[in-house]
Order: C-alpha cells, then structure tokens, then sequence
C-alpha cells in the first residue's frame, strides 16, 4: 500500500478508486492536465504497470492540497459512472474539508521543487542578481543554442498533437480558419497593397506580411485590433505553434505574454526577469543568453495578448535599461520604443480602444475581422467530416440568417458548431437552425448539450453564473483555486467551461489559474445570474440594462468586460428561453415571467430616446436577442429617417442586427457610415433590406473586397435610391463587380463614387451603365484620377447619352445630371401629366445639355475636337470652359463656334489667359451671333462669358405670357422678334484710343441695346470721343462709365447729350463712387427678352410707349455743391429738352447753395420734380424752401417731411408748424436728431391739432425728459387722430406718434425707461383719466415698484370703458404668483384680464369700468366671510375684484402650493372665465391637484392650454379626469405632455364630449400610432374642428391612415399640421383624396414624403381657393416639387426648406409660384439650388407683387445666380429681404453685391427690415 493510502486511512476506497481509473487512463490524464497545467507528464520515473501510473498520478493531484483534491473528487464523481454506495462514501470523505489530513495543508502553500517547472527546466536561478560569467564566444552560442531549442521544445510540447488537454488553448485540436486581416494607416508590407484582405490559404505568407513592414530599423511594432471573438488569442497561439513546427524560420526566439497573467504580477520586473522567469528559464547562463538576444534582437518576436486589458500605467523615465525594475505595462513601452532589445518584433493584441501613449507613432494596425461565408462553410466542412452530416450542417447555415450572422465571429461559430453536431442526429431539415436562433440561445443549447447524462444541476450553474458576475464587476476574469468552490470547479471543468493554466505571480512565484473559456461565455453567465438568483431584484436587474456608447476610438482605453451583458439579458428575456430559467431558478414560470417583463420595459424605455449611432447598434443586437416583433417595430419606427454611423467599427454581426430590425420599419430610412472601420463582408448582411433607401459609405476602410461584397447586396434592395461609395480605395477590381450589379437596380436614382482610386478604364466602365439606370438623376465621379483624354470621351458619353443633362468637370468633381425619359417620370410619379399642354410636353421632350469643363487644363486642339463632338449633339444649354489654357485663339474658335452649337444660354470662356487684343477678336467673333443677348468680359476678374436669347420658337412663348403684364405697341405678324444684346467690356484697361476699332465691331450688332464700359482707363478725352461715337451705335438703352476718372466737366459734357441723343432719358452720376450711367427708356422687348436692367429710380412716372413725353432725369450724388458749381449745372440743365426732373444728394447744403439753386428755377421751365435728398439742411432752409411759392409760381408742392440732424431748437417750432399747416397732406414728418428739448416738444405738441400728419411724427433724439412723457399723456385728449404713441427715455431715445387719417376710436400708449418716482404716478394717473379714448398702456422698465402700481391701480378711474395695462419690470419675475395677484385686487374697476409670465418680467391686465358685482360671485364671497386670516381676506378680495375675470394666463411661473391653493378657491368663484392657460411652469402634483379642482367649477371655459409643463403620469390622470366634465371647450392645448396609454384614453374618451371643440393640439405628446388610432376613433364627433397639431409625435403610416380617413370628416378643418412623424406616401395620398375644402394651413416638415407623395399632394392642393401657408421641409423632394396649374390664390407662405431641390426642378417650382399672386414668404434654404434656379427666380420676381422674402441659405447659388437676383429685383419686384448666407460667394462679392442691391441679405442672422413702426 502507498503512503498516501496510508495517510488517508482509507485503503478500501484509495483501492477501489485506482481500480476505476485504471480503466480510463485518458481522462486521467486530462484531469491532471487541467489541474496541472504545467505538469510534464512524460518526466520522473515510469510507472511499472497502468496502477502503478494511476498511483503516481494521484499523488501528483494529493500533493497540490485540500481545495485540488475535492475538486478532482468531484470530477470523478460527476464525469465516470460511480455506483452511488460507493458515490457517497467518496463525497463524504474527500468531497469536504473535513476529510483530508491536517499534516498535508502545507503542501497548499508550499509545493516540492520538482513541481515547480516541468522537467526541462531547472530549479529557478535569479537572473538578476547572478553575476556575469566571463566565457569564451563559443560557449556563449552553446548556451544560446540550448536556451533556443529549450524555448522551441516547450513549444513543441504544449502544442503538439494528441488529444486536447485543459491547458491547450482552444480551438487548436479543432479546425483552424483564419480570419480576414486588414490593414490600417500607412504601414503596409512591402508586396501587400494597402487595405487588401490577407487570408491565409493553406501558406503562410499572410502570417509572414504581419512582420514584413517598411520599418528596417527602430522598432518593429503591429498591433492587432479586433472585437471580442474574432480570434486574436487563437492566433497568438497559432503563430507560436507555426514557430515551433519551423515555419517562423526568421525567428530564433519567440515569447508569448498574456497581460491578464501579467496584471496578476505585482513586483517590479527587469526584462531578463521578465523573459526568464515569467516564460523559460535558461539552464545555464542566463546573462549570455539575454546578451545573445540582443545581439540578435531582429530575429526574436514577442507577443504580447490582451493589450487592452493591461491594468498597471507606467510612469515614464528618460532612460530605461535591462536592469532597471519596471511594471509589466513599462517594460512592454521600453520594447515598442526600442529603449528595451532594440530591433526586436512586437505583436501585441487588443479589442478595438484608445491605444495606449506607449506605442509608437509609426505602429502598423491591422484590424482583425471574423469569418465570411467562404471561410465559415470551409470552418464547417473541417469540423463534421462525416460527408453526409457535412452537407446537413451547410443546408442548415444557407437557410438561416440567424445562423449566418453568428458564424460571423469565430467564436460563436464554434458555438454554434458545436450545437450543430449535438442537434443534428434526429432531427430534420431546418429542425436544428431553429434551435438556434440567437447567440443566448446558442450557449443555452450549448449547455444544455455539454450537461453530464443529459442533467443540468441549477445549484451547479447557479454558482458559476455568481462567480462569473462577481468577477465581471470586479474586472477579474482569472480565478484563483479559492474564488471557485471545488464541486463549481468540477462542473465547469465537465462541461469544458472553464479552461485552466499556469500563472506566474512573480519571479519563483507561481500557481494555477483558471477562466471561462471565452469572455463572452463569461458575460452569459453574469446575465444568467442576474436573471434566476432570487437575490437579485428588478431594480439590480434594470441596472443592468444599458447601451454602452463605445466610443472606443478616441476615449477608452480600456474597454469595459460587461459591453455584451446586456445583449444577454436581452436573449434571456426571450419566451423561449423561460423555461430553461425557470429549471435554473427553481421558480414557477410566473416569476420568471416577471424578470423578463422588467427587461422587456428597460429596453422599451432605451427605444423611446435619440440614440447615437453606437448605442443604436447595441440596441439592434439587444432587440434581436429578444425575438419580439412588437418590441422591433417599435425600435423600428422610432429610428430617425437619416440614421448616421461615425467613427467606430462595424462588423457583418452588426449589421445584421440592424438589418433584421429594418425589417419591422414601414417607411424608408437613409443610412450613412462615416470613418467606421467596416468588415470588409459586412454588406452582405443587407441584402434583401427593402427599407434602405439611401445607404452612403465613406471610409479608407473600404477596398475591393468590400465592393465585391456589396454587389451582392444591391440587386436584393429593391427600394435603394442612392448609393454613396466615397473617400473609399475602391480600385478598377472593385468596380468590376459593382458595374453588373448597378445594372440590376433599374430603381436607382443617384450614384456617388467620388474620392477613390478610379483610373480612366474604371470610370468609363461606370459610365457605361447610365442606359441601363432609367431613373438615375445623378452620377458622382467626382476626385478620382481622369485624364484630359478621357474626359472627352466622357463629353462623347454625355452627347450621346439621352438621359444625360449636365457634365459638370471642375478640377477634381466629374458629375453627371441626369433627367428620366418622359414616360419614366410619368410611370415614377403615378400623376397626371405635369407640363400643362402639349408644346410644353414637346418642349420637355427635346433635350438640352450643360456642359461644364473648368480648369481641366483643356488648349486649343482639345477644343477643336470638343467642337465637333457637340455639332453633333443635342441643343446646348450651358457650355463653361472656364478655368482653362485656350488663350486668345482658343477664345475665339468657340466665340466664332456659338451660332453653330445652339447654345441656349451661356458660353463661358472665364480665366482662360485673354488679352486686351483677344477682347476685340471675341468681341468682332460674337457679334454677328444673332441670338446672343450679353457679352461680359473682364480682364481684371478674368471673366468672359456669352449669354444667349432664346430661340425664335421659345421666344414667341415668352412673347405671349409677357402681352398679360404689359402693354406693347402692336408688332405684324412678319416682324422679326429682336433680341437686345448688351456688351459689358470692364475692368479691362480701356483706354480711348482703343474705342473707334470697338465701336466699329460693335456697328455689327444691329440689336445692341446695353453698353458697359465701367473699370476702364478712358478718362476725360474717352468720353469725349464716346459722346461723338454713340449716335452711330443707334439707340441705346444704357451706357455705363462707371469707374473710368471722369471729371465735372465730362459729366456737364455728357449732360448735353440729352439733347443730341434721343433715346438718352437718365444721368445719373455719384461723384464720390464714380458712378456714371446713361439710360434710355424700358422699351416692351426689352422685358420680352428677359433683359435686365438696373432699378429705375423711385417713383418715375412712365407713359405709354407710343408716347415721347416721359421726363428726362438727372441724378447727381455724393458731390460738394458748392454756388459755382449749382451754376453752371444749371446753366447746363437749362439746354436739355423737357419734361425734366433734378435729383440731387449732398452731405451738407449751404444756404447759399439753396439760395443759387432756387434763384435757377425760374429759367428752367422745362424742370417738373426738384429733389433734395439725403442732405442736412440749415434750420432756415424751410423758410428759403417756403419762398418759392412766390418766387416760382409753377411750384405745387414741396416735400417738407424730414428735417433731421437741423439744429432746430423751441424758437424754430412756431413757424414751421405754421409752415406745415398750410400743407394739403403731410404722411410723414421726420424731426429726429434736432435739440428741441422738453420746451420745444410741448410747443410741438400745443400745435398738433393744426397739422395734417396723416402717418406718423419722429421727435425722437431730441433732449427731452420724463417731463416731456407726462406732458404727450397730458396733451393726447386734444389729438383726436393720434392712435398710437411710444416714448422710450434710455440710451435709444426714441419718440414715435402714429396718426390715421380720421379720428381713432382707441389709442395705445408705450412708455418705457421713464423712471416713474412716488410724485410722477398721481401726475400719470390724472393724464390717464382724462384720456378716454386711451385703450392699451404699456410701462417697460420704467421703474415702477410694488407701491407705485398698487397706487396707480387705485387712482385709475374711468367712466366706463375696457383698458390695458401691461406693466414689464424685473421684479415682476421675482415677486411670485400670491404677490401679483394681491396687486390686481387694488384695481378699482373690475379685472376681467389676468397674465403672468415670470420670465418674461411681464403682468397684463384688461380692466373694465365701471365696478360692478356679479350676484354669483357675491354669494360665493359671502361664503368666505371668515376674514380671520390672510388667505380667506386676500380670496375674498380678489372674488370682489375678479368676479367678470374671462381669461387667466400663467406662463413660466414657479406655482407654489400656497398659490395653487388660492387658485383653487379663486376659480371656484369666475363663473364667466372663457380661458385659462398654465404653460411652461413648474408645478407639484399637489399644487396641480388644487388647479384642477378649481377648475372643474369653470364650467363655461373655452380654451384650456396646458402645454410645456412636466406633469408625471398621476398628474395625467388628474388633468384628464378634469377634462371629462368640460364640454364647452373650444381651444384644447397639450402639447408636450407625455400621454401615454391611460391618459390617451381618459382623452379621447373626454374629447368624444367637446362637440365644440375648434382647435387641438397635441404636438410632442408621444401618443404614437395607437394614440393616432383612438384620436382618430373621436374625430368623427368633433364636427367643429378648425386647427389640429400632432406634430412630432412618432406617427407612422399605420396610425397615419387612420388620421386620414377620420381628418376627411372635419368639414370645417382649416390647419393640419402633421410634421415630425413618419407618415409615408400612402398616408399623404389618403389625405390628398380628401382634403378638407376650407383648408387654410397645412403642415408636413420631415413626414417621409417623397417624390410621388409630393406630386400627388401638390395636384391635391392645385386651385384651392383658401390655402394661406404650405410647409413641405425637410421631405426628400427633389424634382417632386408642388406643381401647379391653377394656382393658390391666397397662399403666403410656402416652407420647402431641406427638400434636395436642385436646379433642375427650379423652372416648374417658378412656373408654379407665379400662379400664387399672395406670397409674401418663400423658403427655399439648404436645398441644392444653383445658379441655374437663380435665374428662373429671378426671371418671376417682378411678377410676385406681395412677396417680402425669399430664403435662399445654403444653397450652391454663385456670384452670377446673386447678380441675376439683383436684376430680377431691379425690374420692380417689392420684395424686401432674399437670404443668401452660406452660399458659394465670397466675402468681398458679397458685399459688392450688397452695395448695389441693399435686399441681399448675406448675414448669419437675418437682417430683415422691419415694416414701418405703426403699418
């Protein structure tokens, strides 16, 4: 008997046990493997026969201590088949800690030498502190040699073959697949091209090129990156096997570290330590090995596993050596940084994170992607080698997605194998997959499966769920022998769960650790604790629940170990899995049920918020784990429409998560990936995704190998209209697979394959596929590498193509515009034909092209052949070769080549290195185009471009359409139509001797009409040679000399050419801007032409055509009119033929001046309008000007309205009002910035009464004071036709008075800033009452106290009569609800007003006169007769004051209780209140209580707005049990109140009983799709309805069409407003069918509507007769703008902000508009528009009278789309502001623009003027 046996005392049971096990020696062995992790089994003495063994095995497990053998007992008992008599005697001996001796514990802490290190290593010798041996350079190598192969012989053992023991690493004794390697940054091996898949097929040449990189010397580093289950261990562990077979052979020494192992070693470390003790020890000489290692430092590769995981931050030093102690983390700085074995190789692993500051900048990256289907069908086919269950386990992956997916990531593969194998005997086809339908259910059959004879013991996985948790929270993910109870470790050990290993703790220090085989496997288990322990209550488990943002790339660097716990509780929260819960638990289904219902409810609330791109997709994975469809459409529904992915990786399990729950999603969503690293696979998890519409990748990321992938998707997504593949390295390969897969998606509308590696073959097999995508509108090829060679081949393309519009090149874009055949868009659109008649349909029809090639280095000969590519092609719309090297010849072909190419629009030849003698060839070559309309060269701004007229056909159109706006004088039928044509030559250093040989050029264009010289060097003589020249140019319509050094004198001369010249009619000069233009009258075909002219002055008057008496004008500004001067101007003036008209503007005007000017009059009879403006006048400047009654008896009026700025003082007030009397009428006086004082404004305001003021009267700037403000209350009784006043006495100093022209019947009064003092209320009391016909009082900030209001509401006494008093002063928002309501009980009439906003610092009150007492409200006051205290004496008071109170409003109040509860006792008493508001306030759910309670004794109130206030669901409740008694409501408003489902039924059950209910909102309400259907269940009843909002409510097209059908039986609906909700086309279309006919508003921002919705629901509205404002923003619709033929005659508002319109859908967007006479506001910003869409805008400014704005932000509109808006604005429109901010246009054009045109508006913040105070 041994000595164990005998120290047992148990010889029967150490017998029968040797028995047992010498029957299974394998298992034996793989238990004493697992245990002894380290243990070399063939060292020591061999056993003489198999008991023997078995003995010497047993002691080895005796010897490790108590907690070993009990767990080894444990194994035996559970694992072989031990008959229970023996079974018990086993446990109870050995299976606890009373059972093993008390002279063996030692050996737990203390193991024998021989087990410290297997037998090829020696007993540890301390590297460190040995010293060096002085040995000869042979010996040296000989110690090396034997460390190298003793480092290869480990190896060699711990990997070689035979079957499996605990301490393999996993998966090696199976199939080994590799998984994809990609590479990232710049650090790419040598033959490997950047961003290629490396996959290793058989070879090892893709394991070689992870150490192949550019770096030849310092340090040679690659980091692995990869998610959790990609495989990164396994690999680590592959190459050290490859390295150990040979097949490393650059490598003489290889260490492989695990930094979990390492965060256990809490000593300092040298790296010989390190390598020595941490790994193999030398046998000998371990000084000249670690010498040999760094001499030979290139050829030793050390892998560090488990980066991320490392725990101990280094600190960093200046130096660092061999023998200097660092932590584990430093020294792996010091090897990456080349300070620790320079030259040597570094591996290290990491899930994806914030690197640590450790590695170097020059690291390469490689990232580590899963499996796709080629390597998981190969993984598979190695696993079953059994043929027939081979092809079983492939049918079963081809048919399930579910199963796809998984099999992605390495690790679930093996699950989900491993499964396979035990599910696929006895079952059928498709039986297995179903099994598995997610990855919680993958490792729930895999435990299942693994449990001994077929049992799972719960206590068992109870146990090592509570171990798996504990260490999750901890961060621990080794264990220790003592954190696992011996019968856990047994199970785990059974069922291959746990794996175990050596660890070294520190330098002799070492012990056997133990994990769970795969982290992931962890994390199941934590989720499985959490879900069946009864010690874990909801609230834990809910906390449980959250989506981990994963940042990883630029804030963690340490990812977290619980990221996919949620994902399994989400799977456990499945109905599928309750039944193994339930057997876990040991609970009734019931309780289980509870637990997961609580998961179910988290995961509801996550769906409900905005969620990040990250969060979206950890939320995807949860859902999907769940298996419920309600709970996937929710998420589905609540995705926004535009769902953006950045900057964090993705793999084919992600999106597969997403794509599975798109499937529940009805409407179409756009998704867009940005800088995420993509596997490069991924794609294919999209295919059959229905709902993508628009799907966008731009990523460096993306190669070949993921275009190929994606090819395979496109043709599945049928409902795919924008594909984006940029800023990709797509390659020539890549588009070899996407070119036939784009010609399987007909339904394509736009393609974008800009900045990738595109060579000229690829981009022109791309273009190859336009005749194959009928519906394509736009091709992107824009930064890609395209030679001058092929681009015109491209040119060949877009002249050849039908389909093809516009081929816009601009350096790096090269873009393709593309219109649909006719019959196309009329199939897409599913409306009736849109172009109104035939010739428009013919027009459509005939196909023009843009051509726009800019600086793409094109010269002459290039031109030559683009010349005759297009005399074969289509007619021209815009041709720009802009940007170019043509030169002056190159010019010239294409200016000669115009009139052949049927160019409709523009020619522009700009920047192409024109010189002052190619000017007048270009000029000579075009001006015998006869359809050409504008020349417009420039050689400073390097400009040339050629505009050109219609043609004759479209001409004649324009002709027709024009006779309806204007009268013309009648043309024959054979007259030819004339096109005007204007020459603009600026800026191009002119000077008079080069005007004769331009003039002649220009003789040759019989229909010149425009001439602009301006920016020229003419000077004096040039305008005197031009004054002789322009009688042979015919007649002119204008000519400008802007800019070119004109003295007087020339202008005097260029006066006189009104007389020579008979079209000249305008001069008008600025002397200061050298602004000199000549114009003759607008002629009728000038406007048929479209031709612009700058904007005629202000109120010209014009006669018929056929008439020759229009007056004649002379313009001068911004001159010194000194006497002389005035002198010979009039003199000059006094040649000119009449009617004549002088409009002159100077800074100052002397009264000499005035005095020489007004002695002329006389001598010019011919003179009908004198004009002063913009200049300060004398205060006796009104006494010269009322001289010239006398002096000129032919004067009939004098404007005297503005004298600002003359010094007039209190003496000068007299006689101007006397002056002013005698005026018939007088609109507007303007007597701001003068110094008249409080004396001279009474004075002023004395004379009132005398002067005909019919607008308004500025005195403001003037010095006046409070005294002034007092006195205008004072003087108002006696200015009957005063109807509005305002004084502000701050900085502003402003003083306005609005008059009408008969008496006012209510007069409103401002004051603001007064600084009202105790003595002035009394003063402003007795004012107030004398004016009875003042309605409205307004005191902002005019220091009005507490005491000075009461004061004032006491002394307010009127006889009868309604009066306003808004009162804005800081304390206001202070002083508190209670406190403002005791003001108003001073009031001496009876308040029938009340409003109070905190934070606006405003009270409002109406008071009405006289008191009188509502026998209502006596009784009820009677009722609170006990005045004991102040509450009961402040509610009576105000039932006295309050009793006729008809609306009460609260806005941003803090409500306390104590005001609620007076509330509550004051509405009880207004029996007339009609409305209430409390809006935006805080408020408790007491205070609310009290509220309520009141008013449900309001029984007559109409409206009732509650919205903005954060009430709890018990709050809800109260609210709508409120509701229920209010039947008379009219007005309802809950916005932004939650309403979920309780409330929304008590709602639509109290609703159902308001049949007077005019308006309901209930916007932001989140009532859903079922709150839309029991909304829509009510609307029926409510026959009244005018106004609904359920904007931004999460409504999609199932609640949407409920709405619908209910919305077409309010009759008397007038506003809908249903924006923020994915309604869908076919809610639009139900609602088209039917809309309501007094329908005045109609609101659908961001409602999924696209191009067929937005057509059908424009022919809907089409000739509506009351339609006021239309809002379609935020909706992708492109060319399906509204389309109208009959018009909205009162439409005023149109909202298409945000809608992708670009300029191709701009000329029917005009057409409509003109059929729209009431705009006044059009919204077109961030859209797509262009220059082109500026000049069909532009063309129908003139037409829209009302319009005041149109928004044009962020647009793509240039400096010429803006000049062309100027025009348009010049030809009369009365349009105030047109936004331009954030467009194409630079600063200093933008000003330049502005100056010429002040309603360009360029600003950030819109600068709109306001209408005249008083309009």
């Amino acid at each position: 008997m041994d000595p164990v046996s005998l120290q047992l005392g148990t010889s029967h049971l150490w017998s029968w046990l040797v028995r047992l096990l010498s029957k299974d020696p394998e298992w034996l062995n793989a238990k004493v493997k697992f245990f002894l992790p380290k243990m070399d089994l063939s060292s020591g003495d061999k056993a003489q026969d198999a008991a023997q063994g078995v003995i010497l095995q047993l002691g080895r497990l005796h010897t490790q201590g108590r907690a070993t053998w009990q767990a080894f007992i444990h194994c035996v008992c559970m694992e072989l088949d031990v008959p229970l008599d023996l079974e018990v005697p086993l446990l109870s001996t050995w299976g606890h800690g009373d059972g093993f001796p008390s002279q063996l514990e030692p050996g737990e802490e203390s193991q024998p030498a021989s087990q410290l290190h297997h037998g090829l290593k020696r007993p540890y010798q301390s590297c460190g502190s040995s010293p060096r041996l002085k040995q000869c350079k042979n010996q040296q190598l000989e110690l090396a040699r034997r460390y190298l192969q003793l480092l290869k012989t480990s190896a060699q053992q711990r990997y070689g073959g035979g079957s499996p023991g605990p301490g393999q690493p996993l998966a090696f004794h199976q199939a080994y697949i590799p998984p994809i390697l990609q590479w990232s940054r710049t650090t790419v091996p040598f033959h490997t091209q950047e961003g290629a898949a490396l996959a290793e097929d058989g070879a090892d040449v893709s394991i070689r090129d992870l150490f192949n990189t550019r770096a030849d010397k310092g340090p040679r580093v690659t980091v692995l990156l990869g998610k959790a289950g990609m495989g990164k261990t396994t690999l680590a562990h592959r190459l050290c096997q490859r390295w150990a077979d040979g097949q490393l052979d650059r490598f003489q020494a290889l260490f492989l570290f695990e930094f979990r192992q390492l965060n256990l070693v809490t000593c300092l470390l040298t790296l010989p330590q390190l390598l020595f003790d941490l790994y193999v020890s030398p046998e000998a000489g371990s000084d000249s090995v670690f010498r040999y290692l760094e001499d030979n430092a290139d050829r030793v590769l050390l892998i560090f596993d488990g980066l991320d995981q490392a725990l101990h931050p280094h600190c960093s030093r200046e130096k660092e050596g061999p023998e200097d102690p660092s932590p584990a983390l430093a020294l792996f700085s010091g090897l990456c940084r080349g300070t620790l074995l320079p030259g040597c190789w570094v591996l290290a692993t990491s899930r994806p994170g914030k690197l640590p500051d450790c590695l170097p900048v020059e690291a390469a990256t490689v990232h580590m992607w899963g499996f796709d289907r080629p390597r998981v069908e190969e993984y598979v086919g190695r696993v079953f080698s059994d043929p027939l269950w081979q092809e079983a386990a492939l049918a079963e992956l081809r048919e399930s997605r579910p199963l796809q997916s998984m099999c992605a990531v390495p690790a679930l593969c093996r699950v989900t194998c491993l499964c396979l194998h035990r599910l696929l005997p006895g079952s059928s086809p498709g039986q297995a997959a179903a099994l598995l339908p997610t990855v919680t259910q993958n490792y729930v059959q895999m435990v299942a499966t693994l449990g001994p004879r077929g049992c799972l013991p719960p206590e068992s996985l109870l146990d090592l769920s509570e171990v798996a948790l504990r260490g999750l929270e901890t961060g621990k993910i080794l264990f220790s022998l003592g954190d696992i109870h011996p019968s856990t470790m047994a199970f785990g050990a059974a069922l291959g769960l746990l794996t175990s290993f050596c660890i070294f703790t520190g330098p002799g220090h070492q012990d056997t650790g133990y994990a769970f085989t795969h982290l992931s496997l962890q994390e199941f288990f934590a989720a499985l604790y959490l879900m069946a322990s009864p010690k874990v209550d909801k609230t834990a488990l809910v906390g449980h629940v959250t989506l981990n943002s994963h940042w990883v790339l630029r804030t963690k660097a340490r990812p977290g170990l619980l990221d996919h716990l949620p994902t399994f509780l989400a799977g456990l929260a499945s109905c599928a899995c309750r039944p193994f819960l339930s057997l876990v638990a040991q609970q009734d289904e019931t309780w289980v049920s509870a637990k997961q219902a609580a998961v179910m409810q988290a995961l509801r609330k996550l769906a409900a918020r905005r969620l990040t791109g990250p969060k979206v997709v950890a939320l995807c994975h949860c859902v999907g784990e769940t298996q419920e469809p309600e709970l996937a459409s929710l998420v589905a529904q609540s995705l926004p429409c535009h769902l953006s992915f950045h900057n964090f990786p993705l793999t084919y399990t992600d999106l597969a998560a997403l794509t599975n729950i798109l499937g529940h999603r009805n409407a179409p969503i756009h998704l867009d990936f940005e800088g995420c690293p993509l596997e490069p696979h991924c794609p294919e998890a999209l295919a059959g995704c229905k709902q993508v519409e628009n799907l966008s990748f731009k990523s460096r990321k993306c190669g070949d190998a993921f275009a190929e992938a994606l090819s395979k998707s496109l043709p599945t997504m049928g409902n795919l209209k924008k594909l984006g593949l940029s800023g990709s390295k797509i390659t020539a390969r890549g588009i070899g697979h996407l070119v036939p897969a784009l010609r399987l998606c007909p339904q394509l509308e736009e393609v974008s394959f800009q900045d990738n590696q595109l060579k000229d073959w690829a981009v022109l097999n791309i273009v190859e596929v336009l005749p194959c995508l009928p519906r394509l509108q736009k091709l992107d090829l824009s930064r890609n590498n395209v030679s001058v060679s092929t681009l015109l081949c491209l040119t060949k393309v877009a002249v050849a193509c039908p389909t093809v519009r516009t081929l816009q090149v601009r350096e790096a874009d090269l873009i393709f515009l593309l219109s649909p055949p006719t019959e196309t868009a009329a199939e897409l659109q599913g409306a009736p034909d849109l172009l109104g008649n035939a010739g428009q349909r013919k027009e459509a029809q005939g196909r023009s092209l843009t051509l726009r090639l800019q600086q793409c280095q094109l010269r002459v000969h290039d031109v030559q052949e683009l010349i005759a590519q297009l005399q074969e092609g289509p007619r021209l719309d815009v041709v720009d070769l802009s940007g170019n090297q043509l030169d002056d010849e190159g010019c010239r072909l294409m200016a000669e080549a115009a009139s052949q190419l049927r160019i409709a629009r523009k020619l522009d030849l700009s920047d192409n290195g024109l010189s002052v003698d190619g000017v007048h060839c270009v000029l000579s070559a075009a001006s015998t185009c006869e359809t050409l309309a504008e020349l417009h060269i420039s050689l400073l701004h390097k400009t040339a471009v050629l505009t050109f007229a219609p043609e004759q056909d479209q001409q004649k159109g324009i002709w027709r359409r024009a006779a309806l706006w204007v009268s013309l004088t009648p043309l024959m039928p054979s007259e030819p139509l004339l096109h005007p044509t204007r020459i603009r030559l600026t800026h191009c250093g002119l000077q008079a001797k080069h005007l004769e040989p331009l003039c002649r050029a220009l003789r040759g264009s019989c229909h010149l009409s425009h001439l602009d010289f301006s920016g020229n060097a003419l000077g004096d003589e040039g305008a005197a040679q031009l004054a002789q020249l322009l009688p042979g140019l015919g007649a002119l319509q204008s000519l400008d000399l802007s800019e070119n050094g004109l003295s007087l004198d020339a202008v005097l001369m260029l006066a006189l050419c009104f007389a020579t010249l008979q079209w000249l009619l305008h001069l008008d000069i600025s002397s200061e801007s050298q602004h000199v233009v000549l114009r003759g009258d607008r002629r009728g075909r000038d406007r048929l032409a479209g031709g612009s002219l700058p904007q005629f002055p202000a109120g010209a008057q014009f006669l018929a055509f056929g008439q020759r008496c229009v007056p004649r004008t002379f313009c001068l500004s911004q001159c010194q009119l000194e006497p002389l001067s005035l002198t010979r101007l009039c003199e000059t003036l006094e040649k000119c033929p009449g009617p004549l008209e002088v409009k002159l503007s100077c800074e100052v005007l002397s009264d000499k001046s005035l005095e020489t000017l007004l002695h002329h009059l006389p001598r010019l009879p011919q003179l009908r309008l004198l004009q002063l403006s913009q200049t300060s006048l004398s205060p006796k400047s009104p006494l010269l000007l009322a001289d010239l009654f006398s002096l000129c008896p032919r004067v009939q009026k004098v404007d005297l309205s503005r004298f600002t700025d003359c010094g007039l003082s209190q003496e000068h007030v007299e006689p101007l009002c006397w002056l002013l009397s005698k005026c018939e009428e007088l609109n507007q006086l303007d007597l701001s910035a003068n110094m008249l004082g409080d004396d001279g404004l009474q004075c002023l305001l004395e004379c009132l009464p005398q002067l005909p003021i019919s607008g308004s009267l500025d005195l403001s700037h003037n010095s006046i004071s409070l005294e002034s403000a007092l006195g205008l209350v004072k003087t108002l009784p006696s200015c009957p036709r005063v109807r509005e006043a305002s004084v502000n006495l701050g900085s502003e100093q402003s003083f306005w008075m609005h008059f009408s022209r008969q008496e006012e019947a209510g007069k409103t009064l401002r004051l603001s800033q007064c600084s009202f003092g105790s003595e002035h209320v009394p003063r402003l009391a007795a004012g107030l009452n004398q004016s009875l016909k003042l309605t409205a009082l307004t005191l902002s900030q005019c220091c009005l106290g507490l005491e000075q209001l009461t004061l004032l509401l006491r002394l307010l006494r009127w006889p009868v009569g309604l009066f306003s008093l808004r009162v804005e002063e800081p304390w206001v928002g202070k002083a508190g609800v209670l406190t403002l309501l005791e003001v108003c009980t001073q009031a001496s009439g009876n308040v029938t007003e009340i409003s109070i906003s905190e934070t606006q610092q405003q009270l409002c009150l109406q008071l009405e006169f006289p008191h009188q007492e509502n026998p209502e409200a006596v009784a009820l006051r009677l009722a609170h007769c006990d005045l004991g205290t102040h509450h009961n004496l402040l509610v009576w008071r105000l039932m006295e004051t309050c009793a006729r109170l008809r609306q009460l409003s609260l806005s941003q109040v803090n409500l306390c209780d104590t005001s609620s509860l007076l509330l509550q006792s004051l509405l009880q008493s207004l029996s007339e209140l009609k409305t209430f508001r409390l809006t935006s306030s805080c408020v408790s759910s007491k205070g609310l209580a009290h509220v309520m309670s009141g008013l449900s004794h309001c029984h007559h109130l109409e409206e009732l707005d509650l919205s903005n206030n954060r009430f709890g669901e018990e709050d809800t409740k109260v609210l709508m049990g409120v509701l229920e008694g209010m039947c008379r409501l009219k007005r309802l408003n809950l916005s932004h109140l939650p309403l979920g489902g309780a409330a929304l039924a008590a709602l639509t059950q109290g609703l159902g009983h308001m049949t007077l209910l005019q308006s309901l909102r209930l916007s932001h309400s989140q009532i859903r799709d079922i709150g839309a259907q029991h909304l829509a269940a009510v609307l029926s009843e409510l026959t009244e309805l005018r106004k609904i909002d359920l904007s931004g409510n999460g409504i999609g097209p199932a609640g949407g069409l409920r709405l619908a059908e209910s919305l077409a039986l309010c009759k008397h609906l007038e506003e809908l407003m249903l924006g923020y909700n994915v309604l869908g086309n076919d809610t639009v279309l139900r609602l088209a069918q039917r809309l309501p006919h007094h329908l005045k508003v109609l609101h659908l921002p961001s409602s999924g509507l696209s191009l067929e919705g937005a057509l059908i629901l424009s022919q809907a509205l089409d000739g509506c007769p009351y339609v006021e404002e239309i809002s379609l923003a935020e909706n992708s619709l492109a060319i399906g703008v509204p389309h109208f033929h009959q018009g909205l005659p009162l439409l005023r508002q149109i909202d298409l902000v945000s809608c992708e319109i670009d300029n191709h859908a701009a000329k029917p967007l005009a057409a409509s508009l003109v059929l729209c006479p009431a705009l006044e506001e059009i919204l077109l910003s961030w859209n797509l528009l262009g220059d082109e869409a500026a000049a069909e805008l532009a063309q129908v400014l003139p037409q829209m009278g009302r319009l005041k704005k149109m928004d044009l932000e962020k647009n793509r509109i240039t400096a010429c789309g803006a000049w062309l808006l100027v025009e348009g604005l010049a030809q009369g429109s009365g349009i105030q502001v047109i936004r331009l901010w954030n467009n194409p246009i630079s600063p200093d054009v933008a000003q330049h623009l502005q100056s010429q045109e002040p309603r360009l508006d360029f600003a950030f913040f819109d600068k709109q003027p306001q209408p005249p105070r008083g309009s």
